[in-house]
C-alpha cells in the first residue's frame, strides 16, 4: 500500500509574516494520515526549517539548478537546498517549462542533480488545452517522462511524478477523477517498463486540487496524493486537502 502524499506548491507567495502564520495553521492541525510538505519561494527555507524541524512535517523548494556550482548567476544548486534540510525540489512544473524554456532533458538533469545529493525530485508533467484537444495527451505526457526515465537509469524508482494538465492550473477546472486517473495510469503502465519499483512510486495529480474535489482525486487506484497551488496557502483548505488523502 502506497501512503499518499500531498504537496503545497507556494509559487511566488508569501512573507514571514503569513507563512508562519500559514505553517502554525497546519502544525497544530497535525497529525496525518499521509506524509505532508510545503515547497516555498527560496527565501523562506531557512525559516520553515526552522519552524518544521521538530515535526514530521517536510519542506523543499520550487525549482533547483541542474548545476552543481560556477558561474550560473540566478541559479540555486541542489547542494545549496541540502544544507536548509530540503526533502524535496520541484522540477519541470509547467510554468517553469512555458515561461522559462526549460526542455524536458533539462527537467531530466535537475531530477539526476537532486538525486544525487538525496533531495526527492517531484517531476511535473501534462499537456496543454490545445494538446489535449488534438488527442496527444499521451504522446506529450510519454515524451516528457521518458527523457528522465533515460537519464536517471536504476534510480528511476527513486522520484515523484506529478501530472498537471497545463489547462487545469489556476484556471478553476479540473480533470475529472477519471480523466486523471487514465494518465497516471498509463504513467504507471510506462514506469513499470523502466522500474521494478513502479508499483511503490507515488504519483500525485495537480490542477485545482480543493477541499472538496480532493477526496474523489485521491480514491483513484493510481492517485496517490496532490502537489497542490492556491489551495495551499489557506491552511483550512490545504489541512481539509491533507485529511482527504488517507
Amino acid at each position: 500500500m502506497r501512503r499518499k502524499l500531498v504537496v503545497g506548491n507556494w509559487k511566488m507567495h508569501g512573507s514571514r509574516a503569513a507563512n508562519a502564520e500559514l505553517l502554525t495553521g497546519i502544525s497544530q492541525a497535525r497529525p496525518f494520515d499521509c506524509d505532508v510538505a510545503v515547497c516555498v519561494p527560496y527565501p523562506y527555507l531557512g525559516d520553515t526549517a526552522v519552524t518544521l524541524s521538530a515535526s514530521e512535517l517536510r519542506w523543499g523548494a520550487q525549482d533547483c539548478s541542474a548545476h552543481e556550482q560556477g558561474a550560473h548567476t540566478g541559479e540555486v544548486s541542489v547542494g545549496m537546498l541540502a544544507e536548509f534540510g530540503c526533502r524535496y525540489v520541484i522540477v519541470g512544473h509547467s510554468e517553469r517549462r512555458a515561461y522559462h524554456a526549460e526542455s524536458d532533458q533539462l527537467v531530466a538533469d535537475k531530477a539526476k542533480a537532486a538525486l544525487a545529493r538525496g533531495i526527492t525530485p517531484i517531476v511535473c508533467v501534462g499537456e496543454t488545452l490545445a494538446q489535449r484537444e488534438a488527442g496527444e495527451t499521451e504522446t506529450v505526457v510519454k515524451r516528457q517522462l521518458s527523457a528522465v526515465i533515460h537519464t536517471l537509469g536504476h534510480c528511476v524508482g527513486e522520484m515523484v511524478v506529478a501530472y498537471e494538465p497545463v489547462w487545469a492550473i489556476g484556471t478553476g477546472r479540473t480533470a475529472t477523477p477519471e480523466q486523471a486517473q487514465a494518465v497516471h495510469a498509463l504513467l504507471r503502465a510506462q514506469l513499470q517498463a523502466a522500474t521494478p519499483k513502479a508499483e511503490s512510486m507515488v504519483l500525485l495529480y495537480g490542477g485545482s486540487v480543493k477541499p472538496d474535489n480532493a477526496p474523489s482525486l485521491f480514491g483513484q487506484k493510481d492517485i496517490d496524493g496532490g502537489l497542490i497551488g492556491g489551495a495551499a496557502l489557506k491552511a483550512a483548505d490545504f489541512v481539509a486537502i491533507c485529511r482527504a488523502a488517507k
